[in-house]
């Protein structure tokens, strides 16, 4: 299957150490967004902007070395893995990333795929086929 990505921003518009949110879906559909993180040493991650505890923006976290802290309950985050730091558990979705030239981007397939259940079932009802095994 061919790869599509599309561009969502540029590495040097993330300030190491933070992130940027990027819209899913369409405007009435009040989805999660990505989550795009940089960090100190300049590597890229992205995540589904909702925390597994209780949803709250992870682009709105401050990102400790490969972690990010989620800005409501304070868990910490993998960056690599989307799952949380021991003792807590539950995990979030993770996007695959490109960096050309400066240039980040996201799956496109990945990024239009429900990121659950629940957003698998609202496909469901407004006819979008979602894409199998794409959500936790």
């Amino acid at each position: 299957m061919p790869e599509h990505w599309k561009l969502v921003c540029k590495v040097k518009d993330i300030v190491p150490g933070s992130a940027h949110h990027v819209p899913r879906g369409l405007a009435w559909q009040e989805l999660p967004g990505v989550a795009v993180f940089r960090t100190a040493d300049d590597r890229i991650y992205a995540l589904l902007d909702s925390c597994p505890h209780k949803g709250a923006p992870l682009s709105q976290g401050m990102v400790l070395g490969e972690h990010v802290a989620c800005p409501q309950h304070h868990w910490n985050i993998a960056l690599e893995t989307g799952c949380a730091v021991a003792p807590e558990h539950g995990c979030t979705r993770r996007y695959s990333v490109k960096v050309e030239d400066g240039k980040i981007y996201l799956d496109l397939l990945e990024l239009n795929a429900p990121a659950s259940r629940a957003e698998a079932a609202l496909a469901g009802t407004y006819g979008v086929a979602p894409l199998a095994s794409t959500y936790p």
